[in-house]
């Protein structure tokens, strides 16, 4: 249980932290009687997440060998997942770029199809999904979005780290 702390939202933590420590009583008072540790029974890593509940970030060098990975940020709509995205694309567009999402919403006339969006009938965009073809895809408004797997490939064979955004949901 302790070791699902860093996943879990702060009231839970506190909630979780408070019966992990109870319990860790509870385990000091019987290893005191059977002489066994309370350590040899529990599992090392739940130490090492109350000790240290963030995971250190490094800079992520690829090897030349190795192929581009996909970098998802996740949140919720007003929390600058977006502008993250946009800037990191801005700051080096040599290395970094976004998918193109699907779409059956109208394409407006300043608009390209392959550009913004690829624009597609909601037929189209249904087969995709029953097929396995989106990595993910939603409603707004009405219409249907997504990326494909396509266009992440799409991406990567261009060589470059593809970026996408979503909302938890």
């Amino acid at each position: 249980v302790a070791c699902l702390l860093g996943v879990l939202s702060s009231p839970d933590v506190s909630a979780l932290t408070a019966g992990f420590r109870r319990s860790m009583r509870l385990c000091r008072r019987k290893a005191r009687l059977t002489q066994q540790s309370c350590y040899s029974r529990c599992p090392s890593s739940c130490y090492s997440t109350l000790a240290a509940p963030y995971e250190e970030v490094v800079r992520y060098q690829r090897h030349p060998t190795d192929r581009n990975r996909l970098i998802i940020l996740v949140g919720p709509a007003g929390v600058g997942v977006n502008e993250l995205r946009r800037r990191l694309i801005t700051s080096n567009p040599r290395e970094f770029q976004s998918a193109i999402p699907h779409t059956t919403r109208v394409q407006k006339s300043y608009e390209m199809n392959g550009r913004e969006y690829h624009y597609v009938s909601k037929e189209t965009f249904e087969n995709m999904v029953y097929s396995h073809r989106m990595l993910e895809y939603g409603e707004y408004k009405g219409y249907l979005y997504g990326t494909s797997i396509d266009a992440v490939r799409t991406v990567l064979d261009e060589g470059k780290i593809c970026v996408i955004d979503l909302e938890p949901q």
